[in-house]
């Protein structure tokens, strides 16, 4: 029973901007230039995340206390998030697109209401993909000009709310967003209207684009492959129009810090040693890989998996952690399906993961960059799948003063197939999973899932046992 989507009306639709009085220090007063990692996105479907928070006072409650809270918040923190209210646009004479802003401009603010099952929507169990889509707010993207940042705020009248974002991936990047994320819920938290209230410094974002070196003309390689699609010359900034496939069911799963400790200790028990350190992300990328790929009986000699590494402490000289704007490189590997899907498929990916991580170190996070393009456009072969978020993204501590999110989930993953990664809401180390399958290959996937948890969790307990009985 995968529940059915219910009304949600929409009762406004505002606009809110930075406080009047708002004095800014950017490097430049109504643009910003787009580095080569921006321009890599420009085409890409919005991310589109959702918060869930538990609220079960009276409405009246939530228009004149809630509301008013979140959208002074917004505005306060705006002044600090100035490019956030601007557009896209592409200026004739301009080789690149650049984002345009003014104090004036604003960020559109929807307020709804539904009727749905707020604990069937908030909750883990398997969902209809398209169930919370009236839930996310939409960008205004045309051939001249795309918004680059929106919100909705829906209530569930005696049982929560939820706080939808859309945002041009061409703008930001996962560790921007979080960064925004944490500073609005901060000085919402916080705020006190009788007293100023700032940012604290290690939320305070870094705009100088000076910093991004461009010596392999990586920003005019990117040009040029969107100027060839759907051109010559296609100047346009409509992103791609990516469907949700039919019947798809949205799916929440967790790795536990236990579970990954076992996952751990399988891997080297078949490697007698051979890896001196195995990271959490590869462990957990090497264990969703195996069992997707036996889930969707993926076709074809060989399969991909693409993530994506942080390059501001990896460039020369490093960037600062909260330099504004996507900073990300994306790394592809392959490994052989029959492998995969074998009896030692999870050292198998392991290795593979293991060995694109390495390969990053070695050879530099920009090494293959001219590719990147072409890789989001799918001319690479086979079938590949991708990483989206980040385990380190602690994404259930954004407390806007009325406790922790019930749920956080990448709504958008339905459109893009990717699979999401969040810190788990559990704090215990471990990392929530989302992604979006055919119906017949989430159940499938749900069923490997924990089969093979359970496995490594009985040959862990056997092999204590043997310690204890010697």
């Amino acid at each position: 029973m995968y529940g059915s989507t219910r009304n949600c009306s929409v009762l406004e639709v505002c606009q809110i901007t930075p406080p009047p009085e708002t004095t800014t220090n950017y490097a430049t007063p109504t643009s910003l230039p787009l580095t080569f990692f921006d321009i890599h996105w420009l085409r890409l479907p919005p991310v589109q995340e959702l918060q869930f928070y538990e609220f079960t006072h009276p409405t009246p409650t939530f228009f004149d206390s809630v509301l008013p809270k979140l959208k002074h918040s917004l505005s306060l923190t705006l002044q600090y998030f100035l490019p956030l209210t601007g557009n896209f646009i592409w200026p004739h004479g301009s080789h690149k697109p650049i984002i345009s802003y003014s104090p004036e401009d604003s960020v559109s603010f929807t307020i709804a209401e539904s009727n749905a099952c707020f604990i069937h929507l908030s909750g883990t169990d398997l969902s209809e993909a398209t169930e919370i889509h009236p839930l996310i707010p939409q960008l205004a993207i045309s051939d001249e000009k795309a918004s680059v940042f929106a919100v909705q705020v829906t209530l569930f009248p005696n049982s929560g709310f939820s706080i939808g974002f859309a945002i041009h991936h061409a703008i930001l990047d996962g560790i921007t967003a979080s960064v925004f994320r944490k500073s609005w819920a901060h000085i919402c938290k916080l705020q006190d209207l009788t007293k100023p209230l700032s940012l604290l410094p290690s939320l305070m974002p870094f705009y100088d684009r000076s910093i991004i070196k461009d010596s392999t003309r990586l920003e005019a390689i990117y040009v040029e492959e969107w100027l060839k699609q759907g051109g010559p010359n296609n100047r346009s900034l409509k992103v791609w129009d990516l469907k949700v496939p039919e019947g798809a069911i949205r799916g929440i799963f967790e790795l536990t810090h236990k579970d990954i400790e076992n996952l751990r200790q399988s891997v080297l028990a078949k490697q007698n040693g051979k890896f001196q350190h195995l990271s959490k992300f590869t462990l957990i990328c090497a264990y969703i890989w195996i069992c997707i790929v036996k889930a969707e009986k993926t076709k074809g000699e060989n399969v991909g998996l693409v993530f994506s590494v942080d390059c501001r402490p990896r460039m020369e000289p490093p960037i600062p952690s909260t330099y504004f704007g996507n900073c990300v490189a994306g790394k592809r590997i392959e490994a052989e399906t029959k492998t995969l899907i074998g009896e030692d498929g999870l050292v198998t990916a392991v290795e593979a993961i293991t060995k694109g991580l390495t390969s990053l170190e070695t050879d530099g996070v920009l090494s293959g960059a001219d590719k990147w393009v072409s890789m989001l456009s799918g001319i690479t072969s086979g079938r590949t799948f991708a990483i989206a978020g980040s385990s380190h993204f602690d994404v259930y501590n954004i407390d806007y003063g009325w406790g922790s999110p019930k749920k956080v989930e990448m709504a958008s993953i339905d459109r893009t197939g990717a699979i999401c990664l969040f810190g788990s809401r559990n704090g215990n180390g471990g990392v929530q999973i989302g992604l979006v399958l055919k119906k017949h290959e989430m159940e499938a996937f749900a069923t490997l899932f924990v089969e093979g948890l359970e496995s490594l969790s009985d040959a862990g307990a056997q092999g204590s046992q043997i310690i204890m009985n010697v």
